[in-house]
This record gives C-alpha cells, structure tokens and sequence, in this order.
C-alpha cells in the first residue's frame, strides 16, 4: 500500500482521509449550508414540482446546464426533478396519445 502526504492509505484507488482535513482540501465549500432552507434549490424544485410540474423543467435545465458544478450537493436534488420530468412527459404523451385517438 502507497502512503500519501495528509492520508491514512490508499485502498482500492480511494484515499482515506484524515479528520478534519476535508475541509482544507475544498477550500471550505462544504461548510456553509445550501440555499432554500438547507435543502437546496434541486430539492426545492422537485417538491415544488408536485404542485406545479413546470418546477421538474426548470430543474432539468439548470441540471443539463452544469449548475451542479458550483456545489456538487445539489446534483442529486437536480437528477430528481429530470428523472421527474422524464416520467411527466412520457405520462403527458400517453394520455394526448389516448385522447387524440379514441374517437
């Protein structure tokens, strides 16, 4: 096993860092909380999203842009509302689909 500068080991190709020095590393990125009450905008969306869809668009956007590169925590909240978004539309098609041609 290879022995790095500030890490405990090296196993499998991850390093284990030691406590407290994650926070050196980021330059402190991670130690202020996220926007919209400590859920972030991502999560913020997708919740909104059940009551007004068009939040799962705007998220999908904002995911495809590469906003998540400013935080990485928000990319989970921002694949919700694309994957959200994905199913509104597949369902949205279906029911123009079922209405267009029953008659």
């Amino acid at each position: 096993m290879k022995s790095l500068k500030g890490s405990k080991q090296v196993n499998g190709g991850y390093i284990a860092l030691e406590d407290g020095r994650c926070s050196e590393l980021y330059g402190g990125l991670f130690d202020k909380p996220l926007i919209c009450f400590g859920c972030g905008i991502g999560w913020l969306l997708f919740l909104i999203g059940f009551l007004f869809p068009i939040t799962w668009f705007a998220g999908t956007i904002l995911y495809l842009t590469n906003y998540s590169k400013s935080d990485p925590r928000e990319r989970a909240g921002l694949g919700a509302c694309a994957s959200a978004a994905l199913i509104c539309t597949f369902i949205g098609a279906v029911a123009l689909m079922i209405v267009l041609f029953k008659g």
